[in-house]
């Protein structure tokens, strides 16, 4: 039996972003940006937002399956917001705090799913990042 997919919304700050993304990078999940490419264009100042999407599962690192594929609110140096995936342990979300009151969750859901937001990967090579 799988978990449950957390259907919340967390804001977490550029310190956190490069933890969960280190975390990533250290288990071998897919969805990741690089530590140094974070520390570089992600706004140090910003608050970014996660929101799980789907259960993912590596066959080959039961050790780390199921974890979670969160959309990303990411917000670049530039001050503009950018959609991303970002792997996150399950454990790891859980150990988030919650500090969104629902309709700010549900703003920011609405914004990942229907905001026509550009991709990081669309950023970046505008930017040459």
């Amino acid at each position: 039996m799988s978990p449950e997919l957390p259907r919340t919304v967390k804001a977490v700050d550029t310190a956190q972003l490069l933890e969960l993304d280190a975390e990533a990078e250290e288990c071998g999940l897919n969805r990741r940006h690089g530590v140094a490419w974070l520390s570089e264009y992600a706004d140090r100042t910003a608050i970014h937002y996660l929101w799980p999407a789907l259960v993912h599962r590596l066959e080959h690192r039961p050790e780390y399956s199921p974890h979670w594929r969160c959309m990303l609110l990411l917000t670049v140096r530039d001050g503009q917001q950018v959609f991303s995936l970002l792997d996150v342990l399950p454990a790891s979300f859980d150990q988030l705090p919650e500090t969104l009151d629902a309709a700010s969750g549900t703003e920011i859901a609405h914004k990942l799913m229907h905001g026509r937001l550009p991709t990081q990967a669309e950023w970046a090579e505008r930017n040459g990042a």
